[in-house]
């Protein structure tokens, strides 16, 4: 899977009570694309926002570390743009719910609403299920791909040290790792500049945003947020 360089990336052996399998994506945007993807305010009701709307949220981010260009939003399908909902569940406002079957991610807000986003998810053989809390956040973290990647794929060795925040960043702009009796299950939710994977399975468990929902998502999840993973 994707994640930064701390401690908990050396582990190597599933815990007991650990979502089972390990993830990471297997790919990143245009510097490392030799790699390949294998590995808010909420915004309105009712209809979705239309294509001139999409590209106001889905628009530049030029204040940022390294400033975001805007989506190209025809290469996203309109269902995955962001919007409110009505969402029946028992769950708290603010908990994260992953629904890798129909490619979304929603935010409980209560009051049967929920935001919800686009979502690209594990492809087949790495998909799983369960409860976990967001135990840390981070902006424009660095990556370091796991070994069994890099067993799989050694072009990924040169990243072994570490791969610096940025643009291609296979994590981009805001991460949430997913933790589990209090240690780091290798899961992230992480952004993505790439609209084409959304509402696809391309990666090895981890859910990916676009970047701007992502932002959105991360101004508004605090640690210790429930996450919910549906099976698909």
């Amino acid at each position: 899977m994707i994640n930064e360089r701390i401690a908990d990336s050396d582990k190597t052996d599933a815990q007991p009570g650990f979502l089972s399998r390990r993830s990471f994506l297997v790919g990143s945007a245009a510097s490392i694309g030799a790699l390949g993807l294998a590995g808010c305010t909420s915004f309105g009701g009712g209809p979705s926002m239309t294509v001139a709307e999409a590209e106001r949220v889905y628009g530049p981010v030029p204040h940022e570390r390294f400033p975001i260009p805007a989506v190209n939003v025809s290469k996203l399908n309109p269902k995955y743009f962001r919007r409110t909902v009505r969402y029946d569940t028992k769950e708290v406002a603010g908990t994260i719910i992953v629904d890798p079957r129909n490619y979304y991610v929603y935010r409980i807000e209560g009051d049967g609403n929920a935001t919800r986003y686009g979502a690209n998810v594990g492809r087949d053989g790495f998909r799983w299920s369960g409860d976990a809390y967001v135990g840390r956040k981070a902006e424009w973290p660095v990556w370091t791909p796991p070994k069994e990647m890099i067993a799989r794929q050694p072009e990924a060795a040169k990243y072994a040290g570490g791969m610096a925040p940025g643009l291609d960043n296979p994590l981009g702009a805001r991460t949430l790792y997913l933790y589990q009796n209090g240690a780091y299950t290798l899961y992230t939710l992480y952004s993505t500049r790439m609209p084409e994977t959304i509402g696809k399975g391309v990666s090895s468990g981890c859910i990916g945003l676009l970047t701007q929902d992502m932002l959105d998502l991360y101004s508004r999840t605090p640690v210790n947020t429930k996450v919910v993973v549906l099976k698909a």
